[in-house]
């Protein structure tokens, strides 16, 4: 619907690129006010606000969210999309690097969460909308830090689901399989045999292909929109049946 969100104020972290930007560009279509928080603002699509932040850094989040809020009229919806990724076992990395993605990935969607719950609180259609991953609930490969990152988020929003029903604020997570996205770009470009590992990140999927940001984006602007209202604490996977189905191969 294209007035689906119309009237509402949303703060997308991570919006300048790949996922976050793919739900930026959803909500202003679906007739949301949009600020993207990013480390950067080239890439933010056109129509939004564009605030540069690092979630790592709490005074820098407050005083992003507070101007969000401020340019916005208010903040209704919170999408909790800023992460990062990592390639190894548990044994490949040192104590910094455990400490970089846990502190972006999990205690950056708390740094966000925390300064935005006040206009939360203050929203008749509050939600929040965390972007998860289906390495939360499938064992993938050389995946270690990240998996963990992921299960703590999963984990997080149940916990954040009960903790602010009763203040009307919904909180639900998407759980994407392997998003076409930059990153993901990047890890092919530094493989030995790029097509042949697309080939196989897509052939783990049983639709046999890589998700696209949209399909994310869709199901985050569903479950942000007041047409789930009764829909909290929920984990909806998008990851193309990765996590679900057992279908032989053809």
């Amino acid at each position: 619907m294209d007035d689906e969100l119309g009237g509402l104020a949303a703060v997308v972290t991570g919006g300048a690129s790949g996922i976050g930007a793919a739900i930026v560009t959803a909500m202003l279509a679906r007739g949301a006010r949009v600020a993207s928080i990013d480390r950067e603002t080239q890439g933010v699509p056109d129509g939004a606000v564009s605030l540069v932040a690092d979630v790592c850094d709490d005074d820098a989040v407050r005083s992003a969210v507070a101007e969000a809020a401020d340019r916005l009229g208010g903040i209704d919806i919170l999408v909790n999309n800023a992460g990062i990724g990592a390639v190894g076992t548990i044994a490949d990395h040192d104590d910094a690097q455990w400490s970089r993605v846990l502190d972006v990935n999990v205690m950056g969607l708390v740094r966000v969460t925390r300064a935005a719950l006040p206009h939360l609180e203050r929203s008749s259609h509050a939600a929040i909308v965390n972007t998860c991953s289906v390495a939360a609930t499938v064992g993938l490969p050389a995946r270690a830090i990240y998996s963990a990152s992921k299960g703590a988020v999963e984990a997080l929003t149940r916990a954040m689901a009960a903790d602010h029903v009763r203040a009307g604020i919904r909180v639900n997570c998407v759980n994407p399989g392997t998003v076409d996205t930059p990153w993901v770009g990047r890890l092919l470009d530094q493989a030995a045999d790029p097509s042949a590992e697309r080939a196989a990140l897509a052939a783990r999927q049983p639709t046999g292909r890589l998700v696209g940001p949209a399909e994310v984006a869709h199901a985050v602007c569903y479950l942000a929109s007041p047409l789930a209202a009764a829909t909290t604490g929920t984990v909806l996977a998008v990851d193309g049946g990765m996590a679900a189905l057992r279908v032989r191969t053809p």
